[in-house]
């Protein structure tokens, strides 16, 4: 398994497995477009030459950026790869100079367990006054704010 960089070819695999979730309403679609547009953003694992997860940093303020786009091949779920996504864009926020990062998730305690704290979610005002209003689900938001100082 390596973690790394996603790469133009990878583009249609990070759509369909992102989408694959988000097609039973646990994260947001993503175009090809939107992908693209931060691409350079996006870290990508493989395993034997195939994508099998995915992640990527959302830059909110100078200080804040957000995991978004976290998935990982439900056929690779348990191996901890989740967990090694997480890991390594902590890293790379850190490594570019950002003291925060946060997520919006249904599920919480996976965070949780690596070293995110509970937030409310006003409290990471950049990202709902930044992408949440246009979101369908904003009266209705059903995710948990997460953040980690790192």
């Amino acid at each position: 398994m390596i973690i790394r960089p996603a790469a133009e070819p990878d583009v249609d695999v990070i759509c369909a497995l992102v989408n694959g979730f988000a097609d039973q309403n646990l994260m947001l679609h993503r175009t090809p477009a939107q992908v693209h547009r931060v691409l350079g953003d996006f870290l990508v694992v493989e395993e034997q030459g195939q994508i099998v997860g995915c992640g990527y940093l959302a830059y909110l303020s100078p200080d804040l950026v957000e995991i978004r786009s976290l998935a990982v091949h439900p056929n690779q779920h348990g191996k901890g790869l989740g967990g090694q996504i997480v890991k390594s864009l902590s890293e790379l926020a850190r490594a570019r100079g950002i003291s925060q990062v946060c997520a919006l998730t249904l599920v919480p305690d996976f965070f949780v367990r690596h070293g995110f704290v509970h937030v409310d979610r006003w409290s990471i005002s950049p990202k709902i006054w930044g992408e949440c209003v246009y979101c369908p689900k904003f009266h209705a938001c059903d995710e948990i704010a997460v953040l980690k100082e790192i």
